[in-house]
């Protein structure tokens, strides 16, 4: 038998103590960027979960991600800040001038990169597809292009 939970007073402890790794392809850091700099595949469409594990791969190997911007709409609660391992991370929603198929991670002092988002709801192999198009540097698709490759279901 579980014990009683206590009270959870904010996101951070609604949090699993430990989370799946994130699912991310990113280009070579020596080729110059594209309109994506990679792809991330969420297991769900709660951002305020699923961040923390994207922000560990940034923190450690590009620097500590402070912000983060999308357009709105593109997930269902748009918080202004989201807590992440050690820290709390900035959002803010665009109406326009974002890609809606994007997430834009800025690191302070070390840059930002636009990350194509795979509906978590894609199958696998649209989602495999997908990553590995959003990597490549041959290939300078948006979001919204790389989506429609898929078609209408993406």
């Amino acid at each position: 038998m579980n014990a009683p939970t206590a009270h959870r007073s904010s996101a951070a402890s609604e949090r699993p103590a430990k989370y799946p790794p994130a699912r991310l392809a990113l280009r070579p850091p020596t080729f110059p960027p594209g309109p994506v700099c990679g792809a991330w595949w969420p297991r769900t469409d709660d951002l305020a979960v699923e961040l923390a594990a994207l922000t560990d791969v940034f923190d450690a190997s590009r620097g500590r991600v402070t912000r983060i911007a999308s357009h709105h709409g593109s997930w269902p609660k748009e918080p202004r800040t989201l807590p992440v391992t050690g820290h709390t991370v900035t959002a803010t929603w665009y109406t326009s001038g974002l890609d809606p198929h994007t997430i834009r991670l800025f690191s302070y002092g070390a840059g930002r990169w636009d990350l194509l988002v795979v509906p978590p709801q894609s199958g696998a192999g649209a989602a495999a597809r997908l990553m590995t198009a959003a990597a490549d540097p041959a290939l300078r698709l948006t979001g919204t292009a790389l989506m429609a490759t898929e078609g209408p279901s993406g």
